[in-house]
């Protein structure tokens, strides 16, 4: 292989709203909108003769809907959509599955985690924070004011974004190979950003289907949740990025599911690695004083962390806390009030 150049992207602006840009013969790139500081996600659309496949679907809203009717009747051509494929469970990219399930007749192909969580998270709808949930957030040493503001709020539901899936679903694994758009691609699960995350590697040119577990110039949010809390997504991440680098080319076209579609993936991987070996030796520094999740911001993130941004970053750095602890690194104590406090072993 090649030594590593440096990332390169073909394509300087997005596709504007309701168009779409073809990226390889038959390979359509679109654009959603997100009601967030990420405001966007970026889906495929792949040829399929007399159909087409959907790669990821942007969240569920009148918007988004408006947008995939124009997307249908132009680009698309008012070809139908035969299959729905998702990369993970995350609501911007499951968000309007079950819509081209229940209203156009498409098939659900996933990984079966991905499936399980969507459906679970969409039928879990809270008025509030459950308790399981506030007793995590008093664990990581969330901000009083915050955690006093979220006892009573309503939390981010993905009833809210996400249309109700029917049952019915086809599973994706390590391993197949599935034809999509005239191609042959091999998948390959990754994890970290979420469990059971599918890529799609083409047997046939050079193009990747990255979902959020390979993205170009920011890194994917690795949290630890209510649900799973003695989680280490850190070291499912790492493995994951040493796995799937062995099958990085330089000529590759990654289309990821955010920023841009990129060139340059041998150093990326590397990137995506170093990045979080450095983050957990700055941590591991910063908590030679006993420390709580929410004073560890500075090490991981390097920059102020404003109120919208605040629950992620509170959730990654509880991640990297707990891969410290479950590699030996640290240890940690249980305050009175319930949070638990990190110090790096001598």
């Amino acid at each position: 292989m090649n030594a590593p150049t440096g990332l390169r992207y073909p394509w300087p602006e997005p596709p504007a709203e309701g168009e779409a840009i073809e990226v390889a013969e038959g390979v359509l790139w679109i654009r959603l909108p997100l009601p967030m500081a990420l405001d966007h996600v970026n889906v495929y659309a792949l040829d399929d003769g007399d159909s087409w496949t959907i790669v990821d679907t942007g969240f569920a809203s009148k918007r988004s809907r408006a947008i995939w009717d124009k997307v249908l009747a132009g680009p698309l051509a008012g070809k139908p959509v035969g299959r729905v494929i998702v990369t993970h469970h995350h609501p911007d990219h499951v968000g309007l599955a079950g819509w081209f399930q229940s209203e156009h007749g498409a098939t659900l192909w996933a990984t079966r985690t991905a499936w399980l969580f969507s459906r679970m998270l969409q039928l879990d709808e809270q008025a509030v924070p459950a308790q399981e949930t506030v007793a995590f957030y008093q664990s990581a040493g969330m901000d009083p004011q915050i955690l006093e503001a979220r006892r009573n709020e309503r939390p981010f539901n993905f009833a809210d974004v996400v249309h109700p899936m029917p049952l019915g679903f086809k599973r994706i694994k390590e391993g197949d190979v599935i034809r999509i758009g005239g191609r042959d691609w091999d998948v390959h699960i990754g994890n970290g950003h979420a469990p059971e995350h599918a890529t799609f590697w083409s047997r046939d040119d050079n193009l990747v289907l990255s979902g959020d577990q390979i993205l170009p110039s920011i890194s994917s949010n690795i949290g630890v949740y209510a649900t799973e809390p003695e989680a280490d997504p850190v070291g499912d991440w790492m493995e994951a990025c040493e796995r799937l680098s062995q099958y990085a080319r330089e000529d590759h076209l990654v289309l990821g599911g955010h920023k841009t579609p990129f060139t340059g993936l041998p150093l990326r991987m590397r990137q995506l690695i170093d990045n979080h070996h450095g983050a957990l030796k700055r941590l591991e520094d910063f908590i030679a004083e006993p420390r709580v999740a929410g004073d560890c911001f500075p090490p991981l993130f390097k920059r102020k962390i404003g109120a919208g941004e605040y629950g992620l970053a509170l959730v990654e750095a509880f991640a990297h806390l707990n891969h410290l602890y479950q590699t030996g690194k640290a240890s940690r104590t249980m305050r009175e009030d319930g949070a638990w406090v990190w110090q790096a072993k001598a």
